[in-house]
């Protein structure tokens, strides 16, 4: 999982300090990392240890690299979080412990927090990195219509027999067709040449798109699967998905949490200064 450049995904023809100058004559942007400290498969997750530094201090510093926030903060159900926050200079604020997901909480701070574009960046994705929050951004950027985007990455046909790895599988145009915690799609044929995608736990949208998911009920399909991008396709809103060459690893386990460190230690990546 190497880290690349800002130039290896950016979009042909541009560049990072071009399209940041551009978002920013556009666009007020507001960065939200939704934190729930009772996780159901690793509890605490958000105040676990990599390196010396809590998982929390990981997602807020490197996802502070990208440049074209207008504010960026952490939003929690949990006064311990809170705490924490406060002690190490993160901007925090309290949210309900009633919602369902991440983008419900989210769709709070969008109360508080005016913006054209949010981007939400889940609390246990600490390999986030400003590449992958800048390719994520634009499309919504170019104004075609997009009102929600999100990433991907190639995978292995072992590595999408994992549930804890929602793999997704998109149309010519880029548009989701739809994402699952099973391997899709289904290679009938046995023949193993299908291209296996994951998705990564970042989106941005419109202010109009996150205010349209917030009127509409939890969907079925994303009930069955666990997933609160459904509840998006299932009422006709497009995800534009944009692939990557850099994966992450979404820590779920202790295992997830181990890999993390071992690849942070590896690589020599220290956590990014405090700006």
């Amino acid at each position: 999982m190497p880290e690349q450049s800002g130039g290896s995904i950016c979009l042909p023809g541009s560049s990072q300090k071009g399209n940041l100058a551009f978002l920013a004559a556009m666009s007020k942007v507001v960065g939200v990392i939704p934190v729930r400290l009772e996780s159901t498969r690793l509890p605490r997750k958000a105040l676990r240890t990599i390196c010396g530094h809590s998982m929390i201090e990981w997602v807020y510093r490197r996802a502070r690299e990208w440049t074209g926030f207008t504010r960026l903060l952490v939003a929690t159900d949990s006064g311990e979080v809170m705490a924490h926050c406060s002690r190490l200079g993160i901007p925090a604020t309290m949210t309900s412990s009633a919602h369902r997901s991440g983008s419900d909480r989210v769709i709070e701070v969008m109360g508080r927090e005016p913006a054209d574009l949010y981007v939400n960046i889940q609390g246990d994705e600490p390999m986030v990195t400003a590449q992958h929050i800048e390719l994520m951004v634009a499309p919504l950027r170019e104004g075609k219509g997009t009102a929600v985007s999100t990433l991907k990455v190639a995978i292995t046909r072992e590595e999408a027999a994992n549930p804890n790895d929602v793999k997704v599988v998109t149309g010519r145009d880029g548009r989701a067709l739809y994402f699952s915690r099973s391997p899709i799609p289904y290679d009938r044929a046995g023949t193993g040449g299908v291209q296996y995608y994951k998705h990564l736990g970042l989106y941005a949208y419109t202010r109009e798109a996150l205010d349209s998911f917030s009127k509409l009920a939890p969907s079925d399909l994303e009930s069955a699967e666990a997933l609160e991008q459904l509840r998006f396709l299932e009422n006709g809103i497009p995800i534009v998905v944009m692939e990557t060459a850099n994966d992450t690893v979404g820590v779920d386990t202790e295992d997830d949490l181990r890999k993390v460190e071992e690849y942070f230690e590896q690589q020599n990546i220290t956590l990014p200064e405090a700006r």
